[in-house]
Order: structure tokens, then sequence, then C-alpha cells
């Protein structure tokens, strides 16, 4: 049984403890000073049966340590906001921010374990929830937190005993509930339930550790020794490869590219003109002929008459409008976000349908550069948090897919971390859409021509010239690689849960009108899967 090792009466004495606390707690002190400026966030959670611990060593890690640099949250059911969310949208919101501490008490990891003893789901399901945790725990620690979880354990004697002890104390009865001692009568499945989560949950980047809580100084220093040891290696691999990253900088700059190879067609077909890699390295390097790309195969030459466009766009907003207002009296909640080229009209499409909303059933979150606070947090926590209620939509003006684009182009995001963003995109939305979620992604595309036309206008119409900054011109010269990047974003990104729709938006007025009716569409899908659709005439009768 895996929790044999945690069930040998371990105990540190009295005088043990006393020698040791102080210095134990001046390297605490000391580490959490280092850790400030450490550059990752360090996550403690803390799970186990009732009674043995769990709650005392929060208390105590706080004692001994710089509590304003530490955050507890202590999660229970969910509250009204929490459930009009995603399910880990509490969880992404109260992530600590680089620098700080976050201790978790009841977290991603009880429902799980006690829905399954209870009965509530089966083995297949608790391994569907448990795959879940592990993406959300690799996704964190593959941008640098330190995540520490720690299983509080007692035998099944020892419980009794301790839930007891708690009851029959004036100043620590109001700790045991009902539901204590329910759950003590479910021990076993309960142990089960923790097994198999531990096994399946228990990662190199994420690793458990089970501690005996019968001694409540053991259970102390276990717990204590093993963040400052955990801390003080990650501090040290995270430093390593900052110094490797380093070097391998430096020794890029060292090499000069000689001759690069191309490809010219010839009546033979495409050949290599040199062969003549990066100087030192023997490598050759041959590019494929120009393929088209899925931007390339967009019919740009679609338009619509000015009688057209007013038409339809006047029976899309009234349609659009009737279908909001259904879907926030059922509770349905929408996320539209919009990517494209500089001019291609996304502020305007955007005006289209908020137009057709009540005002306060929505918010714009338009995306730059982010702020020091969003630094200090995982990419997608800026995201996460903005996400609105049920029945509200959240609209975002450029959005996490600058990871991929601008991040990558520019050179903020490591070869890495872009790569690896595409799986973080993917399992982001899924969340999204399997909360019930309407999820619209709209890439506005222009050519490269028109958008030099719309540049010329807005620098010949005074009003507009604010719209038109030194940085357009700047991605303007860089097209190719921008349309290189979004072609590999829709290619990995384009899933059946949340597909891309590609707007051809040489004019304005057929974008408009495809956005407002693709949006309609995508509420139409959602309320009918509920059965709520609703035709304006039968709402009228």
């Amino acid at each position: 049984m895996m929790f044999r090792t945690a069930e040998l009466g371990r105990k540190v004495s009295k005088e043990e403890f006393d020698q040791l606390a102080p210095a134990l707690r001046i390297e605490l002190v000391d580490l959490q000073q280092k850790l400030r400026t450490a550059g990752f966030p360090v996550l403690l959670v803390f799970a186990g049966v009732d009674g043995a611990g769990k709650g005392e060593s929060v208390n105590l890690i706080n004692e001994w340590m710089d509590p304003r640099w530490i955050e507890t949250h202590a999660y229970g059911d969910s509250t009204d906001e929490e459930r009009q969310r995603p399910e880990y949208w509490r969880y992404w919101r109260d992530l600590p921010a680089n620098g700080k501490i976050g201790c978790v008490l009841r977290s991603w990891y009880s429902a799980p374990v006690l829905d399954h003893a209870q009965g509530r789901i089966s083995d297949a399901e608790l391994d569907e929830r448990l795959a879940r945790i592990n993406t959300h725990e690799k996704m964190l620690a593959d941008d640098g937190a330190l995540i520490l979880k720690f299983w509080m354990h007692l035998s099944k004697d020892e419980q009794r005993k301790r839930l007891k002890k708690l009851e029959k104390d004036p100043n620590e009865s109001w700790r045991i509930s009902k539901t204590d001692w329910a759950n003590w009568e479910r021990y076993d499945q309960f142990i089960a339930a923790a097994e198999r989560t531990i096994r399946v949950t228990s990662a190199g980047h994420a690793p458990w550790s089970i501690v005996e809580g019968t001694d409540p100084r053991y259970r102390s220093l276990s717990v204590l020794t093993t963040i400052r040891d955990a801390a003080l290696r990650h501090m040290e691999a995270i430093a390593m490869k900052k110094r490797l990253a380093a070097a391998l900088r430096e020794e890029e700059k060292k090499k000069v590219t000689t001759i690069q190879p191309t490809l010219t067609d010839t009546a033979d077909g495409p050949h290599v003109v040199a062969d003549i890699g990066r100087q030192g390295t023997g490598m050759v390097s041959v590019r494929l002929p120009h393929q088209p790309t899925v931007l390339e195969a967009l019919d740009m030459k679609q338009t619509l008459t000015k009688k057209d466009y007013n038409s339809r766009l006047a029976i899309a907003r009234a349609r659009l409008h009737h279908l909001f207002r259904q879907a926030k009296a059922a509770g349905i909640s929408t996320t539209l976000m919009f990517e494209g080229w500089d001019a291609a009209g996304k502020g305007g499409t955007i005006r289209r349908i908020t137009s057709s909303m009540d005002s306060g059933d929505f918010k714009v979150i338009p995306i730059a550069a982010p702020t020091d606070e969003e630094k200090a947090h995982h990419y997608l926590w800026r995201f996460w948090r903005h996400l609105g209620r049920a029945g509200h939509a959240t609209i975002y003006d450029r959005s996490w897919y600058g990871r991929v684009l601008v991040e990558r182009i520019e050179g903020f995001a490591t070869t890495e971390e872009w790569m690896r963003a595409y799986g973080e995109i993917n399992d982001f939305e899924e969340q999204l859409v399997d909360s019930g979620m309407v999820l619209g992604k709209f890439w506005l595309h222009i050519t490269k021509e028109e958008q030099l036309t719309r540049f010329k206008d807005r620098q010949s119409i005074p009003w507009k010239q604010w719209k038109l900054t030194d940085e357009d011109w700047r991605n303007r010269d860089k097209w190719d690689d921008y349309e290189s990047a979004v072609n590999d974003m829709i290619e990995r990104t384009s899933t059946r849960k949340a597909p891309w729709t590609l707007i051809e938006a040489n004019d304005k007025q057929f974008a408009r009108v495809k956005v407002v009716e693709t949006v309609i569409k995508k509420l139409e899908e959602a309320l009918e899967r509920r059965g709520l659709l609703v035709s304006e005439k039968k709402k009228d009768k």
C-alpha cells in the first residue's frame, strides 16, 4: 500500500524540534527573500486526510515566513461568480505572481477524489479529470513555476483519534463537522481514490510528498525542509537555464551566415543555388518551393453593394440582438476574439457587434503589451481573469494568439515557448467550450496592397492619424514572417471545438456582415443544442 511509509509512527521530540527550528526558520526567511527576485512563483498544494495537519501546516508557513509575500486560498463550494465561469477560472484568478508563494487548500484535487470515493464518478471519469489536472500543472511548471504537493496522511485509527481529540477541545471543535465523520466512514474508498490520484498525477514537474501527520513536530519539519530543499534546487536550475540561454545567444552572434541557400525555378524544377549553411556547421539547408498559404487561398474580391450591406446588416443586427437576449436568459456566455492585420477593420467590426447588445452585457478587452503585473504571471492569466459571467459577452481586440504571432516574430518568446503555446491555447479554448461558452475566433485578412491604401488614408485624415504608428510600418516590413506565423497558427489551433473563421476583409462591408452573421450562427447552434432557440415570431405571439 502506498501509504505504509506514512504510518510508521515517526516522531520528533520537543528538544530536537526546539534545537532545529530556529535555524530552519532563518533559512526559510532568507530563502523567501531570494525567491522574490528569482523570477518564478511557488505553488504549495495541501491535500489529504481530514485532521492530518493541512491547515496547521499552512498556518506555520505564514507564521515562520513573511506573510506579505504569501497568498493562501482555501476553496470550498463554488460561489455564484465562480459557477458562471469555467471550472479552472478561480484557480487561474488566484495564481501567485513571480516571487510569491501560493498555499492552496481544498484545491483542484478535492472534488475528483471525493466524487470518486463517494461513488459519483467512475475510474475512467476520475482519470479524465486527473488528465486535466496534469495538463494544468504542466502548463504552469513549463512557465517556470515550482509546484510542490503534500498529501497529509493518517491511518484510519489515527484519524479517528485525531477527530475525537479536536471534537473534545472547546477551542478546536469548530474544525470538526458531520462531513468529516462521513468521510471517515468511507476512509477505505477515500484512500483508494487518493492512491490512484497520486499515482497518476505525481510527476517530476509537480511531485507529491506523502507526509505522516501523526506527530505535529515531525510533520512541520518534513513539510518545511521539503519546501526549502526544492526551492533551492529550483532556483539553481532556473539560474543554470538562464546561463545556458545566454551562452547560446552569444554563440549565435559569433556564427556568420556565409551564403543562405535558396531555391530557383528552372526548366528542371527547383534546385539549390547554394548549399553552404552556417559557417562551421557543415549543414545544408534547403527551402521548399513556395506553397500557397491558407490566406492566399481566400477570395479577396468579395464585396457587397452599399444597398445590400445596409439591408443585410440591419437584419443581422436585429437578429443578433434577439439572440444575445436569449443567450443571456439561458446563462450562455460568449467569448469573441479578433486577430488580423493592422488596419484590417477589427475595431469597426467589433462596434457593429456591440451596437446590437445592451451596454451592460458585454466588455471589450483591447490587448496591448503586458503590464508588469501581467508579465509576473503565466501569459494566459490575463485572459482567464477577464472571462465574463454567465449570459455576458467578452470581446478581445487581439488575444492570446499574440504568443504565436508578435511574440514569436519579435523574439519576445523563445522558440520553445511559442511552440508549446499551440497546445496550451488549444487546451484553454477546449475548457471554454466544454463549460458551455460560445467561442468565436476571427482572423480579418486584407492584402498587402489594401493595407498600404488604408495606411495612406489614415495619414491623410486628421482624425485617423492617431491610428497609424511607427510600429504599424515595422510590422508591415515583416509581412511574410507574419503570414507564415498566421498559417501555422490556423493549422495548429483551428480545432473541431474552436475553429477559426477567416474573413475576407478587403471590403469592410462584406467583412462586417460575414462576422455578424457568423456570430448569429454560433449563437443559434448553442441555443438549439439546449433546445432553447426561440424564433422571433414565436416570441411575438
